[in-house]
């Protein structure tokens, strides 16, 4: 299925985080908390003004971001499990 996100939102993939602390314990799935990393997976077409102006967003496909810890919506596209959310619930890019 293909999946446009609409004006100023954004189409995301969670990246997982290691289940491993610094000393070698295994922290079990239930106890670790929702990365708030991600990957764009797609982008909408930017935001648009009161004056009907579209400002383009700041991301692009692939980047790698930080996220609010509770901004976004889940929804499973073709099995995945992705997130749709504002381009003002990110917090930054992660450089490369």
């Amino acid at each position: 299925m293909k999946f446009r996100p609409l004006h100023d939102r954004v189409l995301l993939r969670r990246l997982e985080q290691d289940n491993k602390t610094a000393g070698g314990i295994i922290i079990p799935d239930t106890a670790q908390e929702k990365p708030m990393e991600g990957e764009i997976v797609a982008v909408g077409t930017g935001h648009v003004n009161d004056n009907g102006d579209v400002r383009p967003l700041d991301v692009k496909e692939g980047d790698r971001v930080i996220f609010s810890k509770w901004a976004g919506t889940e929804v499973s596209i073709d099995g995945e499990e992705l997130m749709v959310m504002k381009e003002s619930d990110i917090i930054g890019i992660v450089a490369a």
